[in-house]
């Protein structure tokens, strides 16, 4: 995901390595901390694969500084992953977070959505952090305290996010029939539409 982030936050703008390393600590260093010896080889690779262009100008004292930007590679690198995110970063809630962070650089609402629809899928399906003959143990059932607190914490979470994918997913699809002149509801379903956007 640190490449993710690298890719994403310079596909907005160049940066200075201190300040991607800020932004990326922003988004995802309270839960995994983000060093210079993950970051700046990562940075290197980036560079050395063609996916950033690093540059080199005057500081405002002695030292130089060093301009990062994405290049068309980069570019192209980025929105392939974002089209088709690897299974732990639908399924790792902080993973997908990040995903989340960058998905809007993608410009089709369809292939927002197909990412949404994973999530949503995976949300949906029965889980639990405890089981008890092979099925989830519900927060009612949990006689420790702090066990049911995770699973009710888990749950009211899980409810706010479903809810905002339904919502959301009912708005990309409003955008991909706009510019398709139909509609596609929640089970797939084509209605015409007016006439199709210019």
């Amino acid at each position: 995901m640190l490449e993710l982030s690298i890719l994403g936050f310079l596909c907005e703008k160049p940066l200075h390595g201190y300040e991607l390393k800020e932004r990326i600590q922003g988004l995802s260093g309270h839960v995994r901390p983000v060093s210079d010896g993950a970051l700046y080889p990562a940075i290197t690779r980036l560079v050395k694969n063609g996916l950033v262009d690093s540059r080199t100008e005057p500081g405002t004292g002695a030292a130089q500084r060093r301009t990062l930007s994405l290049t068309p590679d980069g570019r192209a690198e980025l929105l392939a992953r974002l089209r088709a995110p690897k299974d732990a970063e639908i399924t790792d809630g902080q993973r997908f977070f990040t995903l989340l962070a960058f998905l809007g650089l993608l410009p089709d609402p369809a292939e927002q959505a197909a990412v949404l629809r994973r999530r949503q899928e995976f949300l949906l399906a029965p889980a639990s952090f405890f089981y008890a003959g092979g099925a989830p143990v519900r927060a009612e059932e949990e006689p420790d305290p702090f066990r049911r607190g995770m699973l009710r914490i888990a749950r009211a979470t899980g409810t706010e996010e479903k809810a905002w994918l339904a919502e959301t997913l009912a708005e990309l699809d409003r955008e991909a029939a706009g510019s398709q002149g139909c509609l596609v509801d929640q089970a797939g379903s084509v209605t015409p539409q007016g006439p199709v956007r210019p």
